[in-house]
């Protein structure tokens, strides 16, 4: 691997001293940008990014000191070493108040200035190491930070811890937009197998023709444009944790061949060859019932009981009301650092009308909407209902259809997980054919607006017996 060559942008008037001091840094190791003063030296900084600034105190027009808050203010993790021909104390104390790395004075000492910029680097390197490794924890946060405080998000973090040690194969039910790939990585974390890699796969979203090259690899001359031999998501896999999101659109053939390649611990690659052993822990999603594709004929009942040795079922957000309010604080928390901007938090009316809200599209919808109406509230301003931008093409979806009254929808003694699966197909089909019509039948745009693959999309559709839209130039 190459080592990265720092680069370091040096602000000077004087000429001579850019000429010698640039001649230094190159034969020590580093990229020379050169400016000869404030304005130059700021659009050179926005347009090239430098790892480190050097800059002089004295410089025509803005002094250096102004020119470096500035830098800071767009850059702040951008170190910065004032240089000056005058020692002056009061010109140091001010310049590291104001932030910057260091202060040092001509004539330059060669060991000491370059073993400053050394340390101011090397600071740098481990500042952004640090932050680098606080992403990577929060991203692999426990759920219960990551989803909620909700009973249901406990009861399902409890099922987590459990099964996550076994070897069980999982399989994850749950909406679009409910945290599929976030329980699976979960499971990958506390699983025996957390040191190797974790592979994501969207079933629904490779094509058909192209999903078992993809799962199994290939060897070179299996087919047209196969140049080489490719290993495949199973092999890739290998170590660590398999995901396979949306397994209900593999077509029947690749389905037999993943329930062998389960079963025998090893995948054998189109074009022949000799199968690969593999060790790789199965998770699978799906984000409707592989029971009711098994008793249609469309998913293999072998291949559904190896799949199911244990089932997560994930609730979708309008049953999981509790979580509504703090995962809007930190959707909210999270656009505000990506923006540099600050907001008064959530009114109450809007903590209400979030919770009013039927969300079709889960969680992912509830962070797109908090994204949004932090965009529109201005600074230090409480987000009210008019900040929050539900989508209208889901306007149907705001609740159930209330033509009929409480004594009609409840009539007959049916269980109330039949009632809400009753009433969830209703508002589906609606919102699907709502927005069908809305892009006059164009299906790719409908499956985009819903957030969920085009595949899913004709499944629903032959589900709900939905009658095709004409679509118009």
């Amino acid at each position: 691997m190459t080592k990265k060559k720092w680069k370091i942008m040096l602000v000077d008037d004087d000429a001579d001293f850019i000429w010698l001091t640039a001649r230094m840094l190159e034969r020590a190791g580093y990229q020379v940008l050169e400016a000869r003063n404030g304005e130059e030296g700021l659009r050179r900084f926005e347009n090239e990014t430098p790892d480190l600034v050097l800059m002089d105190y004295r410089l025509p027009g803005e002094d250096g000191l102004k020119t470096s808050l500035r830098m800071m203010q767009s850059f702040p993790g951008i170190p910065i070493v004032i240089i000056s021909g005058f020692a002056e104390i009061r010109t140091a104390v001010n310049a590291l108040k104001a932030g910057v790395y260091d202060y040092v004075t001509k004539p330059l000492n060669p060991d000491d200035f370059l073993f400053t910029i050394r340390r101011a680097l090397e600071k740098k390197a481990l500042e952004k190491e640090v932050q680098d490794l606080k992403q990577a924890l929060n991203s692999r946060a426990p759920l219960y930070v990551r989803m909620g405080p909700s009973h249901a998000v406990k009861t399902l973090v409890q099922h987590v811890q459990k099964v996550a040690p076994t070897t069980f194969t999982v399989l994850i039910e749950g909406e679009s937009g409910t945290g599929k790939e976030l329980v699976a990585g979960a499971i990958h974390d506390l699983s025996q197998v957390k040191e190797g890699p974790f592979v994501a796969v969207d079933c629904g979203a490779i094509p058909e023709t192209l999903i078992e090259s993809e799962l199994f690899g290939y060897r070179k001359g299996a087919f047209t444009g196969a140049h080489s031999d490719k290993m495949g998501h199973f092999e890739t896999a290998h170590g660590g944790t398999l995901f396979l999101d949306e397994v209900g659109n593999l077509s029947y053939p690749v389905q037999q061949k993943l329930l062998r390649a389960i079963q025998e611990r090893k995948v054998q690659r189109l074009g022949g060859g000799e199968p690969t052993p593999v060790s790789t822990r199965i998770v699978a999603a799906t984000n409707q019932s592989l029971e009711k594709d098994v008793e249609s004929g469309r998913f293999r009942s072998d291949l559904y009981f190896r799949l199911n040795e244990f089932t997560l079922k994930l609730p979708p957000l309008r049953e999981r009301l509790d979580d509504i309010p703090y995962l809007a604080a930190k959707f909210e928390h999270e656009v505000e650092k990506e923006l540099g901007k600050k907001c008064g938090g959530l009114s109450k009316q809007a903590l209400k009308a979030l919770s009013s809200y039927f969300w079709p599209g889960n969680v992912r919808e509830l962070r797109n909407t908090i994204r949004q109406s932090v965009l529109l509230c201005e600074e230090h301003q409480a987000i009210r209902p008019e900040h929050l931008t539900f989508n209208a093409d889901h306007s149907s979806c705001a609740s159930p259809k209330t033509e009929k009254t409480p004594a009609e929808i409840f009539d007959g003694g049916e269980p109330l997980n039949k009632i809400l699966e009753r009433i969830r197909n209703e508002v589906e089909k609606n919102a699907i054919e709502g927005i069908l019509t809305l892009v006059k039948g164009n299906k790719s745009e409908t499956a985009r607006r819903l957030s969920i693959d085009y595949k899913t999309l004709l499944r629903k559709i032959e589900k709900h017996d939905i009658a095709p839209v004409l679509r118009t130039v």
